[in-house]
């Protein structure tokens, strides 16, 4: 079998290369997170201390801190980027022009392309207390500047809002290419029964999709407590920190700024089984719900 189609299996070589070296390789280091980490002993010649990083982490004042900023950015985050998507996507595919449609999702797919540091950077821009726009909007409206950016209570929703302008119309692609394999026949046949557009969106579009938004939102479950890090953490400033630090940022700090290898390595298995219950919980609720999971 492996002889008679080598050249698929050639194709497949730089992917399985791939994986070995950055996905399976690197779980090597994982018994840091079991390990007082020396780097003259290097990870196997470190002794082992049991739990004691992942006590450290709990015990710590700012566990309770950081779990409630990581999941109060996450929840609201998946709250509004999930269902615009599909809000955008069913509505993008009833509008009659091609050209038209064309030239609403380059424009909402557009904002995907920008970069974490230059959204970043336009936001402290925007939001500047003396020339900023949206303060000069409001002074305009006989409102007082805002120093956004040195609000703690700022922080989540420019992060999520953020977020939404960037990430809606990207994300509506593949809920667009679910629509189309819909068969036409079943809303011609709807037509006839003289069911208007809300109506077939909601018993034709949405049953359509519902098993590619059942998996989304089981893969999106996955990702709570894996806040983006890069945009959290330019985001921050020594005003905002109170909410803006997060587990992702913590891990950084205390891994790669203070060398405390063992530790950053024993919170991030702990996000990463935290994400793997959840993503088991979400897809067996699924399951049983609807039919529908990943496995």
């Amino acid at each position: 079998m492996v002889r008679q189609h080598w050249p698929l299996y050639l194709f497949l070589l730089p992917t399985i290369v791939y994986f070995l070296l950055f996905r399976f390789y690197p779980m090597y280091g994982l018994q840091l997170a079991f390990k007082n980490y020396r780097i003259l002993d290097g990870i196997s010649g470190s002794p082992w201390n049991g739990v004691e990083n992942f006590r450290r982490f709990f015990s710590t004042a700012d566990f309770g801190k950081l779990m409630w900023n990581t999941l109060g950015v996450s929840v609201f985050t998946l709250i509004f980027t999930f269902p615009l998507p599909i809000i955008l996507a069913l509505l993008l595919n009833q509008l009659p022009s091609l050209k038209y449609k064309k030239l609403v999702q380059t424009t909402v797919y557009a904002p995907h392309f920008i970069s974490t540091v230059v959204m970043v950077g336009m936001i402290f821009l925007f939001t500047s207390p003396s020339s900023g726009i949206i303060n000069k909007i409001a002074e305009g409206l006989g409102g007082k500047p805002v120093h956004y950016m040195a609000e703690p209570g700022w922080f989540v929703p420019l992060y999520v809002i953020s977020e939404v302008w960037q990430s809606t119309g990207w994300g509506s692609i593949l809920y667009l290419a679910a629509l189309s394999g819909i068969s036409p026949e079943l809303h011609e046949a709807a037509l006839v029964d003289g069911a208007n557009k809300f109506q077939r969106i909601l018993h034709i579009d949405i049953p359509g999709i519902l098993p590619t938004i059942v998996i989304m939102m089981i893969l999106n479950a996955g990702k709570i407590m894996n806040v983006g890090f890069e945009k959290a953490y330019l985001m921050q400033t020594s005003l905002n920190i109170r909410a803006s630090e997060i587990i992702a940022t913590y891990v950084y700090k205390r891994g790669v700024l203070k060398s405390q290898v063992g530790l950053a390595t024993a919170v991030g298995l702990f996000d990463s089984v935290v994400n793997m219950i959840l993503v088991v919980s979400v897809n067996w609720i699924s399951r049983k719900v609807t039919d529908s999971s990943l496995f």
